[in-house]
C-alpha cells in the first residue's frame, strides 16, 4: 500500500496566512501611498524648478541686456572723448607748428638787426658815434631775443602737454578697446539659448578671476581716464590760448620796435643829409673862394714883377747920378725923390710880398680846410650809403621774400677811388 508524501518544512496555520495577505495589502496600499506623494512632490519640484530656471536665465538675459547698455554707454563715452582728443591733439600741433613757424620768422628779423650793425661798423672817423639807431638797433636784437625766448618756451609747453595727451588719449584707447570687446563678448553671450550647439559644461565656471573688479571700480576706472582727458583737454586749450596771445603780442612788440628803429633811421638819415648839404654849400663857397684867392695871388704876383721895373729903373737913375762930376754930385730934390721913390717902392715890394705870403697861407689853409671837408663829405657820403643800406635791407621784415629786390649790393662795401683836384693840389703842395 502506497503511503502519503508530506513536504517536510514549517506549516503555518490559516490565521497567518490571512495575517501575511493582510500585511501584504496594507504595505502594498502604504508603498502606493508613498509613491503618489513622492510623484506629487517631484512634480511640484519639477514645474517650480522649471519656473525657477526659465526665470534666472530670463533675468540673466536682463542682467547681461542692462550690462550690455552700461558698457555700450561707455563705449560712446570714450568714442566721443576719443574723438575729442584727436581734434585737440591735431589743434594743439597746428599751433605748435605754427609758433615754430614764427619762431624762425624770427631769425630773420634777428639776421637783418645784427647785418645792420655790422654794415654801420663800416662808418668812418666822426661818424662812428653811438647814436639812437645803435641804441634802437641793440634793444631790436634784445627784443628778439626775448620773444624768440618766449617762443621757445611756449614750444617746449606745447611739446610736453601733447605727451600728456597722448598718454591720456593711450589709456582711453586701451579702456575703449577693452569696452568694445567686453561689449561683444557680453553680445555673444546674449545671444547664446538653450539650442545654441556651442554651449557645454565648463570646469568651475562660478570661480572668481583674480583680476576680476567691482562695478565700482570699473566705473570710477572709466571715469577717471575720461575726466583726465577732458582735464588735459582743457589744459590745452588753454596752453593754446597762451600761444596765440604770445605770438600776437610778440608781433606787436617787435613791430613797434622796427618802427622805432626805422624812425631812427630815418631821422639819423635827415640829419647826415642836412650835414652833407651844408658840408657841400661850405664846399661850394671854399671853392669859390680858392678860385678868388688865387687870382688875387697872381695879380699880387703881377703887381710885384710889375713893380721890378719901376724899382730898376730909380736904382738905375740913382746909380747913374752917383757919376755926376765935383759940385754937381748934388743932393737936390730929384736925388731926393729918387731916394724916396727907392724906399717907397721897396716898401710897397715888401708889403706886396708880406701879403702875397700871408695870401699864401692863407690858400694853404683853405686847401686843407676844403681837404677836410671834402673827408667830412666821403664820411657823410658813405654813411648815408650804409643808412641806405641798412632800410634797403630792412625792406625784407616788411616785403614778402618773393617780391624783395635790393636797391644795393647791401656786401660790396669798396669803391674805387679818385683824388680829387683839390688833394692832388695838396698832395703837390705837400
Amino acid at each position: 500500500m502506497a503511503s502519503l508524501s508530506v513536504k517536510p518544512g514549517h506549516r503555518f496555520n490559516m490565521p497567518d496566512w490571512f495575517t501575511n495577505s493582510n500585511q501584504i495589502s496594507i504595505n502594498a496600499e502604504k508603498q502606493r501611498n508613498t509613491s503618489h506623494s513622492v510623484r506629487q512632490e517631484a512634480r511640484a519640484l519639477r514645474n517650480e524648478t522649471n519656473c525657477q530656471t526659465k526665470w534666472d536665465e530670463h533675468d540673466n538675459k536682463t542682467r547681461l541686456a542692462d550690462r550690455i547698455d552700461d558698457v555700450d554707454k561707455w563705449n560712446e563715452s570714450l568714442k566721443r572723448c576719443l574723438s575729442d582728443i584727436d581734434a585737440e591733439i591735431d589743434a594743439l600741433t597746428k599751433m605748435k607748428e605754427e609758433a615754430e613757424r614764427v619762431l624762425e620768422a624770427k631769425n630773420l628779423a634777428l639776421d637783418v638787426a645784427i647785418e645792420c650793425l655790422t654794415l654801420r661798423e663800416s662808418r668812418q672817423a666822426i661818424d662812428v658815434v653811438k647814436d639812437p639807431v645803435e641804441n634802437e638797433l641793440h634793444k631790436e636784437v634784445e627784443v628778439i631775443e626775448g620773444i624768440k625766448k618766449a617762443l621757445q618756451q611756449k614750444i617746449s609747453q606745447a611739446f610736453e602737454h601733447l605727451c600728456l595727451l597722448q598718454e591720456a588719449r593711450q589709456q582711453l584707447n586701451l579702456d575703449q578697446r577693452n569696452k568694445a570687446e567686453a561689449l561683444e563678448i557680453d553680445r555673444v553671450c546674449l545671444s547664446l539659448n538653450l539650442n545654441s550647439p556651442n554651449i557645454s559644461l565648463k570646469p568651475n565656471p562660478t570661480r572668481v578671476p583674480p583680476s576680476s573688479t567691482t562695478p565700482q571700480q570699473w566705473d570710477q576706472f572709466s571715469q577717471y581716464n575720461k575726466d583726465r582727458a577732458e582735464a588735459e583737454m582743457k589744459d590745452s586749450t588753454r596752453l593754446r590760448e597762451e600761444i596765440v596771445a604770445t605770438i600776437a603780442q610778440t608781433n606787436v612788440e617787435l613791430e613797434a620796435q622796427r618802427n622805432a628803429t626805422e624812425f631812427a633811421f630815418r631821422k639819423r638819415i635827415r640829419e647826415t643829409e642836412k650835414a652833407y648839404d651844408e658840408l657841400k654849400w661850405q664846399e661850394k663857397n671854399t671853392q669859390e673862394e680858392i678860385q678868388e684867392m688865387e687870382e688875387d695871388i697872381r695879380r699880387l704876383e703881377d703887381d710885384l714883377r710889375a713893380k721890378m721895373a719901376p724899382l730898376k729903373l730909380a736904382h738905375t737913375r740913382l746909380e747913374t747920378r752917383t757919376y755926376r762930376p765935383n759940385m754937381d754930385l748934388c743932393r737936390d730934390k730929384a736925388q731926393y725923390g729918387l731916394t724916396d721913390e727907392v724906399q717907397q717902392l721897396e716898401g710897397t715890394i715888401a708889403a706886396l710880398k708880406e701879403k702875397l705870403a700871408q695870401s699864401h697861407d692863407a690858400l694853404d689853409a683853405l686847401y686843407k680846410n676844403l681837404a677836410r671837408i671834402q673827408e667830412d663829405i666821403g664820411y657823410k657820403s658813405n654813411s648815408l650809403k650804409l643808412e641806405n643800406q641798412c632800410l634797403d635791407s630792412r625792406k625784407k621784415l616788411t616785403v614778402p621774400a618773393g617780391r624783395y629786390a635790393p636797391e644795393t649790393d647791401t656786401f660790396n662795401r669798396t669803391t674805387n677811388r679818385i683824388l680829387s683836384p683839390v688833394k692832388s693840389r695838396l698832395l703837390e703842395l705837400a
